[in-house]
């Protein structure tokens, strides 16, 4: 069986790499996405707490539902490219 290869609305909102806002408890955190899955990321994210990092490991994968973007990343296509000038 195949995986689908399609991006839900919500995934959509949300690439490698952006900075986003989440909740653990009663706790407002910020993090940044390391990884994508069908309906939620893998966040790294740092705490003050010796609970939460013992819990959590400064690691957690959150609903994409619960997810607010603070700061998107530079996409690779924003990036400019740089010819040589070698070719004489």
């Amino acid at each position: 069986m195949t995986r689908s290869k399609k991006v839900s609305p919500l995934q959509a909102k949300f690439n490698v790499g952006d900075k986003v806002a989440f909740k653990l408890g009663k706790t407002n955190y910020n993090g940044t996405i390391l990884k994508g899955y069908t309906h939620s990321f893998l966040i790294s994210f740092k705490s003050t707490s010796p609970a939460v990092i013992d819990k959590y490991h400064n690691k957690v994968v959150i609903s994409s539902k619960k997810l607010r973007v603070v700061k998107a990343a530079k996409s690779s296509k924003s990036k400019k490219t740089t010819k040589d000038n070698d070719n004489k």
